[in-house]
């Protein structure tokens, strides 16, 4: 089962993330009416993660068990080869530089950087967020097999719920409160998988209340409009509560299952075909940036450009934008799906 109107979605994730990285000196976003743009859109991240959980439950809901040799070989094929690509793109300019760690290298190419304090963002730092999706991917199997298959709805809805709210008054607790001498600092925590993993166990739950409920399809525009207007609302007025750790599951959740439930005009749109292509490119999007952004350096766009980047930051972006989005389509036809399809053809 494929729900094709959320692929887009994953678009304009990372589409929002890159503008987070990159483009707080742009006119587009540097401006009263859209600069909260730049200062909160990495919370996206966490939509990531939330999708992940409720599309793992979607692809895998009419088995009776994961083998999870199989599932764990085809989660590698789809992110490991792009992952790597990103690793290595970084690697090649910190050795140009001398400045090439090999321990970060280690940590990075082995995806365990988020559990070790302050290299989370080391080497490319957008993979600090698939360091954490290995976590959910190992720890899969295990909970579909014992508890989402053998457990009723009811009690995996109260464990689910109950961790997710004890993971916010924990997280906004050490964010508001630091406590002295603990091994983690605030943007240790940020990053640490085991502080994400309410965010992929909420969209499991949403997932497994879709399949319990998919035939309750009907025209949800209207409270999709509403529910996007809510999500911007919050990113325009924070709360002073941090959002990077699944507290906007309360809106996250409900903008996924009402797209899933969706029968109106907007997800016709949103099954367009080329609409599903930039869903399908919205991972090299979101692990090129880094790259991009340093191979297309401050130098090489004054030199090959002609552009000031003092004078037109704007632009500078743009360029760098249109690049990635080039290499993502390309990476995704050339080298991601070649990539893929060899690794599933890998018997145990």
């Amino acid at each position: 089962m494929r729900v094709e109107q959320l692929t887009f979605t994953r678009f304009i994730a990372a589409v929002l993330i890159v503008i987070f990285h990159y483009g707080e000196k742009s006119f587009l976003f540097n401006n009263p009416y859209l600069e909260f743009i730049t200062k909160s859109s990495a919370v996206f991240v966490s939509y990531f993660f939330m999708l992940s959980g409720f599309v793992m439950i979607i692809a895998y809901h009419d088995k009776t068990k994961v083998s999870a040799f199989e599932y764990l070989k085809n989660r590698l094929a789809r992110i490991y080869p792009l992952y790597l690509l990103g690793v290595l793109l970084v690697l090649v300019v910190l050795i140009l530089n001398n400045k090439a760690n090999w321990g970060d290298f280690l940590l990075n190419v082995t995806m365990i950087q988020s559990w070790v304090p302050e290299k989370a963002l080391t080497i490319n730092t957008p993979g600090w967020s698939l360091s954490v999706e290995m976590f959910f991917y190992v720890l899969f199997p295990f909970l579909f097999n014992v508890i989402y298959n053998k457990v009723s709805f009811k009690k995996i809805s109260i464990l689910i719920l109950v961790f997710w709210i004890v993971s916010q008054i924990v997280f906004q607790i050490m964010f508001l409160k630091p406590i002295m001498n603990f091994p983690l600092s605030i943007k240790d925590l940020s990053y640490f998988p085991l502080l994400h993993l309410n965010e992929f166990l909420i969209g499991n739950l949403a997932a497994i209340y879709y399949i319990n409920n998919c035939g309750y399809q009907r025209n949800f525009d209207l409270a999709i409009l509403i529910v996007i207007i809510l999500i911007i609302i919050a990113l325009k007025f924070p709360t002073g509560f941090n959002y990077h750790n699944g507290l906007l599951a309360v809106l996250f959740i409900p903008l996924i299952l009402l797209l899933s439930l969706n029968t109106g005009k907007l997800t016709t749109i949103l099954r367009n075909r080329t609409l599903v292509f930039l869903g399908e490119i919205s991972f090299g999007i979101y692990l090129l940036q880094y790259p991009v952004w340093l191979w297309v350096s401050d130098y090489r766009l004054r030199k090959y450009f002609q552009l000031d980047l003092k004078e037109d930051p704007t632009l500078a972006f743009l360029v760098r934008f249109v690049i990635l989005f080039l290499a993502a389509c390309l990476s995704y036809k050339f080298f991601e799906l070649p990539s893929r399809n060899k690794i599933k053809d890998i018997k145990a």
